[in-house]
């Protein structure tokens, strides 16, 4: 049986199947039925599926799960009594039945990592909407890694999570996993960026319109020649989204946008790459790059890490912040200590992506529609890094 014969989620139907062969009679009080992998079998589905039609019985009480024996049709005489009970026991398949009701949904989020410029605050989006809606968070970082992302979503899903929410990794196209739950139905949304050709929920900055009011606000203070500071920004849909927005500014305004006096190739902030070595290499390729164009009088970082590197390549040059070159970027610490530096950048919205992505996973829960895709603004945030351009260096 394909997954594609029918609109309703395939958990579903198999759900509404042994459901209907037990109400029929057969399968008779006490009778095994098919196990989870022979579900999986028989409908031409992954364990993920079966598995949760199988959950959703024995939250009814219509089966009784056993360990180690499988699952067999209640017997209301011996069994009613007792079913929370077996679904407590059975440990094989994280929480289930009226455990999982009494105790709330249970969610899982994935993230690479968080830190004081981004990701914190997301954090507490999500927890404000759990405590309001009265489920729970398991938090897992993977710190960019493909191959930890996928081993990260298996195990919440053996945990028995009844939805996840996704920060996919740094440059990935799509993983299997969530390729494997966006097409059984799984709840799932994803947070800050989309995966091109995966039609899952996501909830992100619009990128697009938040690098155009960043790069108008340099073009305001009469900047022309600005350098922009990305990643490689191959199929990450955030960094591919700001350029874009980054050239529609120029475009609206009628100035060139000069690529050869961009950098887009540096490394040492993605995932597993923030090394002394690599942070070094990446200040210095800013410096021979200033030195190359000495018309550029302001930076544009996609992101706040891309401004520190920046920021030492100018003052290492001996040059001043704002006064011979302005640096705006994406996201900034909101509380700093010591050393820390107020960046003019554009914040974006995280407690209220954090807040929806919970809200969006539970209304998928409960088969209600949510928007495909959802863009935040983000906020202009003017700091100490910007002012007027200067007259062009010689």
């Amino acid at each position: 049986m394909s997954e594609s014969t029918s609109s309703k989620p395939m958990y579903e139907k198999i759900f509404d199947d042994v459901k209907r062969q037990i109400l029929d009679q057969s399968y008779k009080p006490g009778d095994r039925i098919p196990s989870e992998k022979e579900l999986a079998e028989e409908y031409q589905v992954s364990r993920i599926t079966s598995k949760r039609a199988l959950e959703m019985l024995a939250a009814e009480h219509i089966i009784v799960r056993k360990p180690g024996r499988g699952s067999f049709v209640a017997d209301p005489e011996t069994d009613g009594a007792s079913a929370a009970e077996h679904d407590r026991l059975d440990g094989s398949y994280g929480r289930n039945g009226a455990d999982r009701e009494a105790a709330g949904k249970l969610i899982g989020v994935v993230l690479t990592d968080f830190a004081g410029s981004y990701g914190t605050r997301l954090i507490y989006g999500m927890e404000d909407a759990a405590r309001e809606q009265d489920c729970f968070l398991v938090l897992k970082r993977t710190f960019g890694i493909q191959e930890n992302e996928e081993a990260t979503i298996r195990k919440l899903l053996q945990l028995g999570v009844d939805g996840l929410i996704v920060f996919p990794a740094q440059g990935e196209y799509f993983n299997a996993e969530i390729l494997k739950m966006v097409i059984e139905r799984f709840p799932l949304v994803l947070i800050d960026r989309e995966l091109k050709g995966v039609a899952a929920a996501s909830i992100s900055t619009d990128n697009v319109k938040a690098a155009q009011e960043a790069a108008e606000y340099l073009f305001d203070l009469g900047h022309a020649h600005i350098s922009l500071l990305s990643p490689p920004p191959i199929d990450t849909s955030a960094v591919e989204e700001r350029i874009e927005g980054f050239v529609q500014a120029h475009a609206g305004r009628g100035i060139a946008a000069e690529r050869e006096l961009w950098i887009s190739d540096l490394t040492s902030t993605l995932p597993n790459s923030f090394y002394d070595e690599n942070i070094e290499r990446d200040i210095n390729k800013i410096m021979l790059h200033l030195q190359a164009h000495p018309s550029i009088t302001a930076f544009f970082a996609i992101e706040y890490n891309i401004a520190l590197l920046a920021k030492a390549a100018v003052t290492r040059l001996g040059l001043r912040i704002p006064e011979d070159i302005s640096i705006i970027c994406f996201d900034s610490p909101q509380f700093r200590i010591g050393e820390g530096y107020a960046f003019t950048h554009m914040r974006q919205s995280e407690e209220d992506m954090g807040k929806l992505a919970v809200e969006n996973v539970l209304a998928l829960l409960e088969n209600q529609p949510v928007a495909n895709k959802i863009k935040l603004p983000a906020a202009l945030v003017p700091g100490e890094s910007t002012g007027p351009a200067r007259a062009e260096r010689k």
